[in-house]
C-alpha cells in the first residue's frame, strides 16, 4: 500500500514575516535570514563510487544535481568516505584503560614495581608500563600470566575478556559503517527497474521512532538492512507503478536514520553521503516534505563541522519548499543556532521568535514521527542551544529557561517517543548557561545526569558538548573554586 498522501502547506503571509522579521514579504524576508555567500559565489557536495551527485547552491538558493563521469567519480570518492582511526590490531582503536588501570591497580596494591611483575611474568617492564596506561592491548596470554602471579582470582583475565569483546564489537560497529557509506553512494546512481510496500513502511516508522532512545550503533545495523530489503524491491520491481516515489520516500527516510547514526558516530563524512543519497530520493520522489527535512539534516551536520556559512545555504534551500508539519519550524530553529555560533544575537532570538509563530500556523502534522517531526521538546532544546553561543546575560537567562523546558518536557514522554540523546545534551545546554551565569552548583547538578551516562549512550555531540563546560571551567573567575575544580575533573575522567 502506499503512503499517506502529503498535503502542501499553506505559505507564510508577507504580514506575518513583516512583523516576525522586519524585512520583505513572502517567504523571501526568511530567505534574508540566511545571509550567506558572497555574491555568485557557488559550492559542490557530494560523490557517487558510480556516478558523482554535486550539489551546487548559489547566493540565491537554488540547488541543482548533475552526474559526472564514472572515472571521475572514482577519483572524488575516496574524499567522502570515512577516515578509519589508528590502531595498534586489526580490532580498531588503541585500547581504553579498564584493563590496564586494574593491572596497575593490583600491582601497586602488592608493593611490586614494574621490574618485579616483569620478572614474574618474563616481559618487558615498559611494555607492562604501556599496557597499564592504555597505549598496548595485550594478548590473552598476558592477562592470564599476570592473574597468576598477583593471584587476581581471575579478575584480570576477566576484565581482558570483557574489554576485548567491546573492541571487537566497536571495530565491528566501524567496518559496518564505512560499508554502509559506500552503500549510499551507490545509491545515489541506482537506476529505477515491482508488492505491497505495508511492511516496509511500517518498518521504516518503527525505525524512525527507535531511533529516539537506542544507541545509534544498533541503530546503524537495522538502518542498513531496512536499506538492503528497499533496494532489493525497488531493483526487482517489488512495487506497483504508482508506489514508486513511496517506495524512494522510504529509501531516503532511511538514508536520514544512517545520516543521523553515523553524525552520532562521530563519522560527518560519512553522514553528509547519507544525507546525499537521501536527497537524491527526495528529488526522485518528488517529496516537498522529505526535502525540507534532508535540507535541515545537511544543515545540522554542516553546523557540527562547524561551517555555518554552508550550514545557513542548506537552511535557505529547505525554506523553498512548501512542506507541511514541523520542517519550516526545524529549519528556522537551525538558522538561529547559525545565528548565534556568528555572533548575531539579535538575529538569533528573532529567528527563535519567529519560529514560535510559525509552529502556531502548522495546520497538517509529520507524516511521519520520531526523527522525522520536530516537537516542542526539541523545538526549546534548539534555542538553548543556539543561545549558549552568545555573550551570556539575558541570552544565557533564556538559555537556561530553554534548556529547563525541553527537559521538563522530555520527561512527561513515554520510554518510546523520548528523545535521550538530546535531552541529555540539553542538560550539557543548561549547564553551561549556567556557568555563562556564573554559578558553578547549578551547573554541576544540570551535568549529574550526563557524567553518570553509560558509555555507549556518550555519543560524539555529547563529548563535544561536554568538553566545552570543562573549557568554561578553566576561566579565571572560576579560577579559586573548589567546586568548580572538581566538576572539571569528573569531566576529564569522562572523556579519558
Amino acid at each position: 500500500m502506499g503512503v499517506a498522501a502529503r498535503a502542501p502547506r499553506q505559505p507564510l503571509d508577507g504580514e506575518a514575516l513583516r512583523e516576525g522579521l522586519g524585512v520583505g514579504v513572502g517567504v523571501e524576508p526568511v530567505a534574508e535570514l540566511v545571509d550567506v555567500a558572497p555574491q555568485g559565489a557557488k559550492w559542490v557536495r557530494h560523490a557517487s563510487s558510480l556516478g558523482a551527485t554535486v550539489e551546487v547552491v548559489d547566493t540565491s538558493g537554488v540547488a541543482s544535481s548533475a552526474v559526472r563521469s564514472e572515472a571521475t567519480a572514482r577519483a572524488s570518492r575516496s574524499a567522502l568516505l570515512p577516515r578509519q582511526p589508528e590502531s595498534h590490531d586489526d580490532y580498531g582503536p588503541a585500547a581504553t584503560v579498564e584493563f590496564g588501570a586494574l593491572l596497575r591497580e593490583l600491582r601497586e596494591a602488592r608493593g611490586w614495581s614494574l621490574a618485579e611483575l616483569a620478572r614474574h611474568i618474563t616481559f618487558h617492564r615498559g611494555y607492562i608500563g604501556k599496557v597499564e596506561h592504555g597505549q598496548q592491548w595485550p594478548q590473552r596470554g598476558f592477562a592470564e600470566l599476570s592473574d597468576t602471579a598477583l593471584n587476581a582470582g581471575g579478575d584480570l583475565t576477566a576484565a581482558w575478556d570483557e574489554q576485548d569483546r567491546q573492541r571487537k564489537d566497536a571495530a565491528r560497529v566501524g567496518r559496518i559503517l564505512t560499508t554502509s557509506v559506500e552503500d549510499s553512494l551507490r545509491l545515489i546512481a541506482a537506476v529505477e527497474e515491482r508488492g505491497d510496500l505495508g511492511d516496509l513502511d511500517h518498518g521504516v516508522r518503527d525505525l524512525a521512532v527507535a531511533y529516539l532512545g537506542t544507541p545509534p550503533g544498533p541503530m546503524l545495523l537495522e538502518g542498513v538492512e531496512l536499506r538492503a530489503e528497499a533496494l532489493r524491491r525497488l531493483k526487482e520491481h517489488q512495487y506497483q507503478p504508482t508506489e514508486q516515489a513511496d517506495l524512494y520516500v522510504m529509501l531516503g527516510r532511511v538514508q536520514g536514520v544512517l545520516a543521523y547514526a553515523a553524525l552520532d558516530l562521530g563519522d560527518a563524512a560519512g553522514a553528509l553521503a547519507h544525507a546525499a543519497a537521501a536527497w537524491v530520493c527526495a528529488e526522485r520522489a518528488g517529496d516537498n516534505e522529505l526535502r525540507a527535512w534532508v535540507r535541515g539534516t545537511q544543515s545540522l551536520i554542516a553546523r557540527f563541522q562547524s561551517d555555518y556559512t554552508s550550514a545557513a545555504a542548506y537552511v535557505r534551500d529547505g525554506l523553498r519548499y512548501a512542506a507541511p508539519g514541523t520542517a519550516r519550524v526545524r529549519l528556522l530553529c537551525g538558522l538561529a543556532q547559525c545565528r548565534a555560533n556568528l555572533g548575531d544575537s539579535a538575529g538569533a532570538n528573532r529567528a527563535l521568535n519567529v519560529a514560535l509563530r510559525e509552529r502556531e500556523r502548522i495546520i497538517t502534522p509529520d507524516s511521519l514521527g520520531g526523527l522525522f517531526e520536530f516537537s516542542l521538546a526539541k523545538q526549546h532544546y534548539y534555542a538553548g542551544s543556539s543561545l549558549i553561543w552568545l555573550g551570556g546575560g539575558t541570552d544565557a537567562q533564556r538559555a537556561v529557561r530553554e534548556a529547563s523546558e525541553a527537559i521538563a518536557l522530555w520527561e512527561q514522554e513515554p520510554p518510546e517517543t523520548r528523545s535521550l540523546d538530546d535531552e541529555a545534551l540539553a542538560h550539557v545546554y543548561e549547564a553551561t548557561a549556567h556557568l555563562q551565569l556564573g554559578d558553578v552548583d547549578a551547573a554541576g547538578a544540570a551535568l549529574r545526569p550526563v557524567l553518570d551516562l553509560p558509555t555507549d549512550r556518550q555519543i560524539s555531540w555529547i563529548t563535544k558538548r561536554v568538553g566545552r563546560v570543562g573549557d568554561l571551567l578553566r576561566e579565571p573567575q572560576f579560577e579559586n573554586s573548589v567546586a568548580a575544580g572538581e566538576l572539571y575533573d569528573e569531566i576529564r575522567a569522562l572523556a579519558s
